[in-house]
């Protein structure tokens, strides 16, 4: 068994319990079906195999792991992850009420179809749930995700008609909107408070029984895609909790790495990041290699296990179930498309899909970036170091970066912005990859928050006290004068390269047109809605942002600069103390062998090669710099107040906002090993 505190070179995917190769993608010796999560958690000691391998740790929890637990518990509440009784009630009474009323439709549209009372009596149809609240980790105030589960005679067509109508009828239900042209088709709406987004399968079925289990491989036959693809939400989710040692350690270690994630800007599908389902998968296989661990080791164990995963290799929760229903599944060996993912994670369901397809070279360098700053900080805190509170500081983004792209959405309605800044939300992950093929951006960092633009908010002054950051002046036309204004932030980083020119004229135009005639295609498009990208310099940002939130992640820089000096400082004391203690050690190994064969044979000991000690880096690489490589900007631009999409670098100074990450995590490679040895020690 590997010692749960190895840490070689190749990390988790050299051993065992590391990440599988295509090769092994379908072998046979998976545990199939794993019973109830009641009966897993039960089960000490653990009996059976989780995973696509055995465990790295069997090792049961110790006081101290007990005690970070809780402690981690306590910092999680300021951040409002739990919900009271109450407001648990509430949601099983939205959802009580929503079962009924598509018990009653179903019923209903029966009857208008010609069925006799009696027999659409007993037909059924049932509300089920998937997502955070079917994990059990929804914070407060969070959505539900539901699906609606109808028998045969009922449409699709009935479902975006009928019952849209019925839900718009409810005194409960606000902002209801039907999207039956998505991927997967969707009725959203606001139930008493709760945002509900409900999708529709419809099933080979004459009826729908209360206790039906959507878990069954065969009810897929002779269902149509979208059908299969809104059941695939449900039966994921029951997946993932079969497949997990201990539900409760589960969900307190999910909450923190979602509230992790959300904090440091990494949690997006849509943008090309991870969603919540992923962020699901990636905690249970943690779980399952450490199956005894509580959730604060559970929490630091993740950032181990995945800030060494030798991607491209997948991330599988079991071995794929030999099912042959000839719908389309995540195999690289057989689609050649499958074989560009960069970051495959693939959901345990059939048929299997890779929940992060829209994950593109930036957004994987940013991912990477966080895993390993995570690693740094956990093993401060395990350390007793850092408190739990420090993982959940937010980064700075805007002072990270000098040169950012500024997309602005307006439209002259509410109803109007909400969909139109769905679409192009959708659409931006198709700007960075623009962004990404210019051969002189290294980057192309976008900001998962949406800013909404307020018209209080430009040509104040900036009193921060920073020539970067001084606004222009009152003379300047406003930002924007449409009634509803959205933006995203996407932060740049360009090659080292001296007095570059950047054009990304084509690259901005590209994009909007595109979002442009896709909001013609559907017919979403109205009089008032517009896009437009621009090149923006920090020093400009307060036109566009509040300036006391500027101030803040200013004060957010300055603290994750603080922290990382102090972990540096730390790590050069240990690598001094390493290196007196090797010499001595050295010495004294050398006079006691000398007197040993001197005593011996009366001769002179013969020159030996002196031992070292291993040398570990976190993350497998080196930098001579001991700075952060792609974690802060690498040029320093000149100050023309240039708003057009023509970017001019120049190289002569180095911006020096730097954050460590597991590549600055000690400026020699003795303190790296020392700073190694310590935590595997602890």
């Amino acid at each position: 068994m590997w010692n749960s505190d190895s840490r070689s070179p190749n990390g988790v995917a050299t051993s065992s319990a590391g990440s599988p190769s295509y090769g092994s993608y379908n072998s046979n010796n998976g545990n199939g079906k794993n019973g109830s999560p009641h009966a897993q958690q039960q089960q000490q000691p653990l009996l059976k195999q989780l995973g696509m391998t055995s465990a790295i740790s069997l090792a049961e929890p110790r006081s101290e792991d007990l005690q970070k637990t809780e402690e981690l518990r306590k910092a999680l509440e300021p951040f409002k992850v739990f919900e009271s009784q109450d407001e648990l009630n509430h949601r099983m009474e939205i959802l009580a009420k929503l079962n009924t009323l598509v018990k009653q439709w179903v019923k209903d549209v029966s009857m208008a179809k010609n069925m006799p009372e009696v027999a659409a009596e007993k037909l059924g149809g049932k509300i089920y749930t998937f997502g955070s609240y079917r994990l059990g980790v929804h914070h407060k105030g969070a959505d539900i995700d539901a699906l609606c589960v109808a028998p045969r005679n009922i449409e699709r067509t009935d479902y975006f008609t009928s019952f849209f109508e019925l839900l718009k009828m409810q005194s409960e239900v606000t902002e209801c909107r039907s999207v039956e042209e998505a991927f997967v088709p969707v009725i959203k709406m606001n139930f008493d408070g709760i945002e509900i987004d409900l999708l529709f399968a419809r099933l080979s079925l004459k009826e729908i029984p209360d206790d039906f289990d959507l878990r069954d491989d065969n009810l897929l036959k002779n269902l149509d895609p979208r059908s299969v693809r809104s059941l695939n939400g449900c039966r994921v989710t029951d997946e993932i909790l079969a497949l997990v040692p201990n539900i409760e350690n589960f969900r307190l270690a999910l909450r923190s790495i979602k509230l992790w994630a959300k904090k440091h800007g990494i949690y997006s599908n849509s943008l090309g990041y991870f969603g919540g389902v992923t962020w699901a998968m990636l905690v249970a296989r943690t779980c399952q290699l450490y199956p005894n661990a509580t959730a604060s080791t559970l929490v630091h164990k993740f950032f181990l296990v995945f800030s060494r995963w030798k991607w491209p290799n997948p991330v599988l929760l079991k071995h794929p179930d030999n099912v042959n229903l000839r719908f389309p599944v995540w195999d690289p060996r057989v689609n050649a498309s499958d074989r560009y993912h960069l970051m495959p994670i693939i959901t345990p369901a059939y048929p299997q899909q890779n929940s992060t397809f829209n994950v593109s070279e930036s957004t994987k360098k940013v991912i990477l970036n966080e895993f390993n700053r995570g690693m740094i900080t956990t093993d401060e805190i395990m350390l007793g170091r850092a408190t739990w509170d420090r993982l959940f500081e937010a980064p700075s983004f805007f002072y990270k970066y000098r040169h950012f792209i500024v997309l602005l959405v307006t439209s002259q309605t509410g109803d109007d912005q909400l969909e139109w800044c769905g679409l192009v939300e959708s659409k931006i992950r198709l700007l960075v990859g623009n962004l990404e093929r210019n051969q002189h951006i290294s980057l192309a960092h976008v900001n998962p928050t949406c800013f909404d633009f307020k018209k209080s908010a430009p040509n104040t002054q900036n009193n921060s006290g920073n020539d970067d950051e001084k606004t222009q002046t009152n003379s300047n036309p406003p930002v924007c004068t449409s009634p509803f204004c959205s933006m995203w932030f996407i932060g740049l980083e360009f090659e080292r390269t001296e007095n570059l020119n950047v054009d990304l004229t084509e690259s901005i135009q590209n994009f909007t047109e595109h979002v442009i005639q896709h909001g013609v295609n559907i017919k979403m498009l109205k009089d008032g809605m517009h896009i437009e990208a621009r090149h923006v310099k920090r020093k400009s940002l307060s036109q566009y942002l509040d300036t006391d939130f500027l101030k803040r992640e200013r004060k957010s820089m300055e603290q994750h600069n603080n922290f990382n000096n102090s972990i540096l400082a730390n790590r050069k004391r240990l690598s001094t103390e390493l290196s007196t203690q090797t010499k001595k050690t050295r010495l004294s190994e050398s006079q006691t062998e000398e007197n040993s064969n001197t005593s011996d044979t009366g001769d002179t000991t013969p020159t030996t090669q002196p031992t070292t000690a291993p040398n570990f880096t976190p993350d497998g690489k080196t930098n001579k710099n001991g700075g952060s490589g792609s974690n802060s900007p690498r040029n320093s631009i000149d100050n023309n107040n240039s708003s057009s999409s023509s970017v001019n670098v120049n190289n002569q100074n180095q911006s020096s906002n730097s954050n460590i990450n597991s590549s600055s995590s000690s400026s020699t490679p003795a303190a790296t090993a020392a700073a190694t040895a310590e935590v595997a020690c602890s």
